[in-house]
């Protein structure tokens, strides 16, 4: 018969049968796919090559918590979802985190960590973000022909006094404004910036640094700049052209380019009305503005639909047909959207700080969260029906996977859920990473 002793805590009964609990049941974790993450920051040597890139001014011989493993210890709590730095508190003591971390003791506590955000400097940035950019070029075993850089800036709304925030009249809020950058998925920017300025401030320079940095490496290598309405501008796109960058961005379409595509719009609206069906028509001619020195290729698109008619417009350098341009070589770029979407999944909007660089660094935290899991996602999961889920899913199908650990001075045991549904990926996953 059950000792109702051992067990206080009682619950309505199922049936006959009484339901008892405790907390009995020894050393239990929620994720144990931490591991996955300890395996994809060894291969890639992220959080050690950050680490050595750092200077540490503490006294050494009281140091408890290195900088390798307080980078661990922040960046894969994010990954798991844990987006507060009072989650540590609890989270330090976890057997699952510690392993992973590479410890067999109390990791750093929110206050330790605290002080290791403040002490982040614009130096610290720019090593970081040089790994991005060395891991991502890194990822080539042959020399890529043709990189496309998608620029977007994105608002991460501000609720304090934090330092740097200003009123965004397009976002409506006060706000911080990054820029980032990806090149198909893969992250190479995280740079926070004020909202006050223009959307497009620092563009230049960045786009510069990364072409330097790129055709250093593979100087046959074809670079496509790529973004938004907000990037049409004259000095930018003459750079591109003295550098031989070549380049795919929006233009508004103002009124004298819809009175260019307005044959164009009456074309797909006789389509429509022959077929009743949505009917676009591209074109491609020569625009210049007033201002500017000399005419650019535009491409314009003209629609009917059942229920409304546009006309959008783009401006390139690039040579192809007119509709591809368009569809294939421009429309692509909204994917980036979804890759600033998975940055807020990992709490980059965790901006809350009142220094400035302490909020960069936790942009930045956010963003190496992400190139582990896009790692796993891109490498690991490929031809698997995971290999084009958001990081939330990764994180809810791979990483939270209850089980309990036994560690004693030879082994750490973790006893994974006898009804995880995903056993046989996860010992594959884990047989490839001990392979890389």
């Amino acid at each position: 018969m059950t000792n109702c002793t051992k067990f206080p805590i009682k619950f309505p009964a199922l049936k006959s049968k009484k339901i008892l609990g405790n907390f009995q049941g020894g050393a239990i974790t929620s994720d144990g796919g931490v591991l996955l993450l300890r395996q994809i920051d060894r291969n890639l040597k992220l959080t050690q090559n950050l680490a050595r890139s750092f200077s540490d001014s503490r006294e050494q011989g009281k140091v408890k918590h290195s900088i390798e493993e307080m980078l661990r210890q922040r960046i894969f709590a994010l990954a798991l979802g844990y987006e507060d730095l009072n989650d540590h508190d609890l989270l330090k003591n976890d057997i699952a985190l510690q392993t992973a971390v590479g410890k067999e003791n109390s990791l750093a506590s929110s206050s330790t960590l605290c002080r290791f955000e403040n002490s982040f400097s614009r130096e610290k940035a720019v090593a970081i973000h040089k790994q991005f950019v060395k891991n991502f070029a890194d990822s080539f075993s042959m020399p890529p022909k043709q990189l496309i850089l998608d620029f977007d800036p994105t608002d991460l709304p501000v609720h304090g006094d934090q330092k740097g925030k200003a009123y965004n009249s397009y976002y409506g809020h006060d706000c911080f404004l990054p820029m980032h950058v990806f090149c198909g998925d893969k992250l190479l920017i995280s740079y926070l910036r004020p909202s006050n300025q223009d959307s497009t401030k620092h563009t230049w320079a960045i786009l510069s640094l990364l072409v330097k940095y790129f055709r250093k490496r593979w100087p046959k290598v074809k670079i496509i700049f790529r973004g938004d309405g907000a990037f049409c501008r004259e000095a930018m796109l003459n750079w591109c052209d003295r550098n031989h960058v070549q380049y795919i961005v929006g233009c508004t379409c103002n009124a004298r380019l819809q009175k260019a595509l307005k044959p164009y719009l009456e074309l797909a609206t006789d389509l429509y009305c022959k077929s009743g069906k949505t009917e676009q028509v591209f074109a491609q001619f020569a625009y210049k503005p007033h201002s500017w020195k000399y005419p650019r290729k535009v491409i314009g698109k003209a629609e009917c639909t059942p229920t409304h008619t546009s006309m959008r417009s783009i401006m390139t350098n690039l040579e192809e047909t007119p509709k591809n341009l368009y569809r294939k070589a421009y429309c692509a770029r909204g994917d980036m959207e979804n890759r600033i979407k998975e940055q807020l999944l990992l709490f980059s909007y965790r901006v809350s700080c009142h220094e400035w660089w302490p909020n960069q660094f936790r942009l930045l935290l956010s963003s190496l969260a992400y190139i582990l899991l896009e790692n796993l996602r891109s490498y690991y999961l490929k031809g698997t029906k995971f290999n084009q889920s958001q990081v939330n899913t990764l994180r809810l199908k791979l990483l939270k996977i209850g089980a309990v650990i036994i560690r004693n001075t030879r082994k750490i045991k973790f006893y994974f859920s006898s009804t995880f549904p995903l056993q046989s990926l996860f010992i594959k996953l884990v047989e490839t990473l001990n392979t890389s």
